[in-house]
């Protein structure tokens, strides 16, 4: 699966003034991170931003679906990214709008996320 590589270079551009944006490739898709930390995927051909639960009624308000995949044996499993408003391609100041709500759950993920421990030597 291939992601829209002038889409991604207007995500950066539009976020430069929050910080960077890089990507790591990923299962026919992509992670991106700001600064990193991660708050959006690109996957079936547009852009996901991460969701949580303090942020799913906003995204709702919004009609943003929720990411779905489908297994090989039929089930649907979910995942926290909501798929972005249609503003965001081409409005900067939704872009970042919308980027910092999703920033905000990437934060309170890696938050959650334990520290590995050190291994014994």
């Amino acid at each position: 699966m291939a992601f829209d590589e002038g889409l991604y270079a207007w995500v950066q551009e539009a976020l430069e003034p929050l910080g960077s944006v890089s990507m790591r490739k990923m299962m026919g898709g992509a992670t991106l991170y700001l600064d990193g930390t991660a708050f959006a995927i690109f996957a079936e051909d547009d852009l996901w931003f991460k969701a949580d639960g303090e942020t799913d009624a906003i995204w709702d308000e919004a009609g943003c679906e929720r990411f779905t995949y489908t297994f090989k044996d039929g089930r649907v499993g979910t995942m926290n990214y909501r798929r972005a408003p249609t503003d965001v391609h081409d409005d900067t100041d939704a872009m970042q709008r919308w980027a910092n709500l999703a920033l905000q759950a990437g934060v309170r993920a890696a938050a959650k996320k334990k520290p590995t421990k050190p291994k014994a030597v």
